[in-house]
């Protein structure tokens, strides 16, 4: 059975300590070179989505996540649509992983094709995600090490280039992390809907409440400091990244990061981090996410609530895991990182997050606050005004996908709405798990 530290690990993994390596060139010039400052919004925006994780991890702690949690809190059906919407973030999500990884790989041994990388990594993921959650953790603290050692290799050069040689910024300034003349509401919406998207995974945490000894606590602690702790870390490592470059005007927006890491520690430090960040995003990122979403597929088909849900929700006997759902999400995986381009999925990859998101900040106000009358003292900010500013906050963000995410994740949504009605008899019955609370 997985403990706290164990949930924490997987988290951690499942979020990527050294994300910001990879996006960092993408952010600083929407931010004004305020990258720091973009992620302590971040914390604060996605703190109160944790909290209604955790919420209802201590009231319901089983597997499926917001599916089980919105078709307990709210409504069965409405549960099972909010579970289907999320399917379609962590369906893509290894498949836009396992992207980056073929390019970036390609790039470095141009000889071989990226859809060998991409075979490769899916392989190798399904085959230790279906061998037990044991595996899986063992493989966490490994992966989480590596990923901890290259961001204190980059502190130590950063603080040497800054702060002992002099160079860069030459010590400590307040520019990356506030400007006055340039943070104003609208800035601050715009981090927040970049912050938003950055911290998604630390979720995924709750799809092991199965195998967790005493979930009801650990699961939302975990979530909780999964959070909190990258968050910190995402500002840490952005700020010494500022202050060795001050200017990022000129930097490559594909390569900016590792380019400030030549800066500070030369080559050595260059394709050091370039290896690490595949690592980590091939293999600790995307294991972490075929964990999560076969779990998620396993809890909804045990409710006899999607298509050959007999066979994804078979248990293996001897490794516990949800087998034939794990070599299922790997198949898909394959078939997505082969077919899309990293553009395409990028472009719908957080749609359905998003959504689930403000259902789950919905459920938690609904379940305590409405359906239980919880509302006295500590319990109004808990179950009244925690939620609605996490859903308000997710709304804001979600208002400002372009047209064809809207799209796509309306279509996503119809068929999820005819599977309900055609497992459900057009809504009239809830699964047999329902009828047995």
């Amino acid at each position: 059975m997985l403990g706290f530290k164990h949930l924490l690990a997987y988290g951690m993994v499942f979020m990527v300590p050294i994300a910001p390596m990879g996006i960092y060139g993408y952010v600083v010039g929407p931010g004004q070179g305020m990258v720091p400052f973009i992620y302590i919004v971040g914390i604060f925006a996605m703190f109160f989505t944790a909290l209604s994780y955790r919420w209802m991890s201590q009231e319901f702690p089983i597997a499926g996540s917001v599916y089980s949690y919105v078709q307990r809190g709210v409504n069965p059906h409405i549960g099972f649509l909010a579970g289907f919407l999320i399917m379609a973030d962590y369906l893509l999500a290894p498949a836009l992983l396992y992207g980056f990884t073929g390019i970036w790989l390609n790039a470095l041994i141009p000889q071989v094709p990226i859809w060998v990388f991409i075979i490769a990594f899916v392989a190798i993921n399904t085959l230790i995600t279906a061998r037990g959650i044991t595996v899986t953790a063992r493989a966490n603290f490994v992966l989480l090490a590596i990923e901890l050692v290259a961001l204190a290799v980059f502190i130590a050069f950063a603080v040497n280039y800054v702060f002992i040689q002099g160079n860069g910024a030459g010590g400590f300034v307040l520019d990356p992390v506030y400007q006055s003349t340039n943070v104003d509401l609208s800035f601050v919406a715009a981090a927040a809907s970049i912050a938003v998207l950055s911290f998604l995974g630390f979720d995924g945490i709750s799809t092991l409440a199965e195998e967790t000894e005493r979930p009801e606590r650990a699961v939302g602690n975990a979530t909780v400091a999964a959070l909190i702790i990258l968050g910190l870390i995402f500002v840490v490592q952005t700020y010494l990244a500022a202050l060795v470059q001050p200017d990022f005007r000129g930097l490559n927006p594909d390569l900016a990061f590792f380019q400030i890491g030549r800066e500070a520690g030369g080559a050595f430090l260059y394709y050091f981090l370039l290896i690490v960040n595949v690592i980590a995003v091939g293999i600790a990122n995307a294991l972490a996410a075929q964990t999560a979403i076969a779990r998620i597929l396993y809890s909804v088909s045990r409710d006899d609530m999607l298509p050959a849900s007999g066979f994804l929700s078979k248990i293996h006997p001897q490794y516990r895991t949800p087998l034939n759902a794990t070599v299922f999400i790997g198949v898909v995986t394959l078939l997505v990182a082969l077919v899309f381009s990293v553009e395409t999925i990028t472009k719908f990859v957080n749609f359905g997050a998003l959504t689930a998101f403000m259902a789950l900040n919905f459920a938690v106000f609904f379940y305590f606050f409405v359906k239980r009358g919880q509302r006295g003292g500590s319990s109004f900010v808990k179950y009244l005004l925690f939620p609605l500013l996490g859903f308000a906050i997710i709304a804001y963000v979600w208002s400002g996908f372009d047209s064809g995410t809207f799209v796509f994740g309306f279509l996503w949504l119809l068929v999820g709405v005819i599977i309900g009605a055609v497992k459900t008899n057009f809504y009239r019955h809830k699964p047999a798990v329902v009828e047995d609370l």
